[in-house]
């Protein structure tokens, strides 16, 4: 017995003791960010989940009230010729543009804030559903799904409208189980609802906005646009009136 503890002790040599206090620190530490950064998820989990709230409050606040506020918006007619019933003819457009208007809502949360909106969007079978904002920033990116080019909802030309990708399916989310054929609908303040068909879906650089073009050849037309692939590149929908 003496000897089998004499032995122990012969092997248990310092440099042991310093790397099993090494090894003791280290998993210390390892426990430790693991649980800063499952706290972080957390938070920002309960932030994002603040921020859907206002974003469905919102919803369902420009759903209920029928008091909206007119605004004036350029359409661009991209056939380049307009009707004029008066001379019976077809006229050509040079300089003019033809306007419509542009009904929004100005809708104030129980975070004491406004915000503007000027659209529905959704997305049956996604399950997506959120007012669109009427400008678009970091911030309301947070709250909602935001216009970030074109003209007044369901005019002529391509209406384009962003949103966070979420991996928890909020806002945009569930963007990239969209197929060809999916229908998305918009429905403008006005009450005017118009179904469109998706038919084109790609990725481009962050950097390229040629899918906001309004050359769309009189049609109405929307873009749905959100990040993937981890920021690195924009997913892009692209889906015209049926």
């Amino acid at each position: 017995m003496n000897q089998i503890l004499i032995s122990k002790r012969i092997y248990v040599t310092k440099e042991m003791k310093r790397k099993k206090m090494t090894y003791k620190i280290l998993y210390i530490l390892s426990i430790i960010t693991v649980i800063i950064l499952l706290g972080y998820f957390v938070m920002a989990e309960a932030g994002r989940n603040e921020q859907e709230a206002l974003g469905q409050e919102i919803l369902e606040q420009i759903s209920n009230d029928n008091t909206t506020i007119q605004d004036r918006a350029i359409v661009i007619s991209l056939d380049e010729t307009d009707y004029n019933p008066d001379e019976e003819e077809i006229i050509p457009i040079e300089s003019e543009d033809l306007e419509s208007d542009t009904v929004k809502s100005t809708v104030k949360t129980k975070d004491g804030n406004s915000y503007d909106t000027e659209a529905i969007l959704s997305f049956p079978r996604l399950g997506i559903k959120y007012p669109v904002l009427s400008e678009e920033d970091d911030k309301l990116l947070k709250v909602s799904l935001c216009k970030y080019w074109g003209p007044s909802p369901n005019s002529i030309g391509n209406y384009c409208v962003v949103g966070h990708n979420y991996k928890s399916g909020k806002m945009f989310g569930k963007l990239s189980n969209a197929e060809t054929g999916d229908e998305v609908k918009l429905s403008d303040l006005s009450g005017r609802t118009i179904t469109y068909s998706i038919y084109n879906k790609f990725k481009v650089d962050p950097t390229d906005v040629s899918c906001t073009s309004q050359l769309t050849n009189g049609k109405r037309e929307i873009t749905l646009i959100t990040c993937t692939n981890y920021g690195q590149e924009r997913l892009v929908l692209k889906a015209r009136e049926i």
